[in-house]
């Protein structure tokens, strides 16, 4: 299978990555990425421990990852309907918290919405690229929101 892209040539921006580190424990961290994401106008619609159910169904002795299901409606909503359904099944915007030492967490998150876009599960016109737009805006505001957490929790 040939694929439709080439993916050494993509960049993080391409895809809307964004990455951080936390330090804090991993339960905390959980807590703050889901109160970042909430304060930008996200809501939780989904959430899970992967390590967990790996560690209890394969016996994986993984370490601590958690998913964190986002979601905005009214950007879903649109989304779907510009994209005739087909964007459902990348919903919903996840974003991971690992555990990469104790009391270190990454937090990790790429854009459904680009990534549908360069994949042609979403239209490349202008309502798609307003709806890039507005959750590309709505998760730098949770990523600032995680980042002033960390420096106001520093501070204390």
């Amino acid at each position: 299978m040939t694929l439709p892209i080439d993916p050494s040539v993509l960049t993080g921006e391409d895809i809307g990555e964004h990455r951080t580190t936390l330090q804090m424990e991993h339960e905390e961290a959980i807590e703050h990425v889901r109160e970042a994401f909430a304060q930008a106008g996200f809501g939780t619609a989904v959430e899970f421990s992967v390590s967990d159910l790996l560690n209890e169904k394969i016996g994986a002795d993984r370490d601590p990852y958690y998913v964190l299901g986002a979601c905005s409606p009214a950007v879903a909503d649109r989304a779907l309907d510009a994209s005739d359904n087909t964007l459902g099944g990348l919903m919903p915007c996840n974003v991971v918290v690992w555990q990469t030492e104790p009391g270190v967490q990454e937090v990790y998150h790429v854009s459904i919405m680009r990534i549908a876009r360069l994949v042609g599960m979403a239209p490349d016109d202008d309502e798609m690229a307003d709806i890039v737009a507005t959750t590309g805006e709505m998760v730098e505001e949770a990523w600032g929101n995680l980042d002033t957490a960390v420096e106001t929790e520093a501070d204390d």
